[in-house]
């Protein structure tokens, strides 16, 4: 049985950090969004006895050191079905190390691939715990839509749908170590919080301009990406709602109102920028492709 899925990027629309927990991870406020950026991720059961993954992109790693494998492993051991069999390719379009969630993407299309070549043996709430042993975004990109992820971002609650317009997100020829980001938290003085009662109250009233007000990533505080004040400037210039970056960056996005406004601005940008997308708000995580 082979099933090809898209795994949908996500992007921040808010991320403030409330603590540091006893464990070393960090208490999270984070009111994410999936966009129509995927990658495709084809399973393949058969009666090989072995697990693979191959990847499109060769700076991907394969085997065990990538997130798709370890979810996959976990499935089979979590529900103890026999594994007689799996190759999982990932055919990359979500740009690496970008904050855009691209690992973990692919990880929950593997779990809620798995799930269903296997007629759903785990409920949502299962499905989503096993997700939380394998990545931080994975429960989220597993159901997807736009919702609010707490705790270590796998609390999650679902929030209202709302017409966000067309997004565009470039990624910078750069990289942030995630892990670095937090401890750059942990070091900083003086953090400034973000509104979050006052985005929650926007979102639930539908009030775009007041969601607009409020996007916001505290890592913007403390984290130095060259290129993102000049990205932030041409989203706004091309009269974007909006521009922040997403994750721990470095991508930077831009919400706008208008298609136009929108396609001017990813032309402007792709004269300085190779990794351009125009997006649209996706209302899940994971789509099913076709199975045969």
């Amino acid at each position: 049985m082979t099933l090809t899925l898209k795994a949908y990027a996500k992007l921040n629309l808010m991320l403030d950090i409330l603590s540091t927990l006893p464990n070393g991870y960090h208490d999270l406020f984070m009111v994410m969004q999936s966009v129509s950026l995927y990658d495709l991720v084809t399973l393949d059961e058969n009666d090989s006895g072995a697990l693979t993954v191959s990847c499109s992109d060769p700076a991907i790693p394969a085997g065990e050191g990538n997130l798709a494998y370890k979810a996959a492993r976990r499935f089979f051991d979590e529900t103890g079905l026999p594994m007689t069999g799996l190759d999982i390719h990932i055919e990359k379009h979500i740009p690496h190390a970008a904050g855009l969630a691209g690992g973990s993407a692919d990880a929950a299309a593997v779990l809620v691939g798995l799930n269903r070549l296997h007629e759903n043996v785990l409920d949502t709430r299962e499905l989503i715990r096993v997700g939380s042993a394998i990545g931080s975004d994975v429960p989220f990109c597993a159901l997807g839509g736009l919702m609010l992820a707490q705790y270590t971002g796998t609390l999650l609650s679902f929030l209202p749908a709302l017409d966000f317009g067309k997004i565009v997100i470039v990624k910078p020829d750069c990289s942030v170590s995630t892990g670095e980001a937090y401890k750059a938290f942990d070091t900083a003085e003086r953090v400034r919080h973000l509104d979050k009662s006052g985005m929650l109250q926007s979102i639930l009233a539908g009030d775009l301009d007041g969601v607009y007000r409020r996007v916001d990533n505290v890592f913007e505080q403390f984290i130095d990406v060259s290129e993102r004040v000049i990205i932030k400037g041409i989203l706004r210039r091309h009269a974007a709602s909006c521009a922040c970056m997403s994750g721990s960056g470095p991508s930077v996005f831009g919400i706008f109102s208008s298609e136009a406004d929108a396609e001017e601005a990813a032309r402007t940008l792709r004269r300085s920028f190779k990794n351009v997308y125009v997006c649209d708000c996706v209302p899940r995580g994971i789509e099913t492709v076709d199975s045969q």
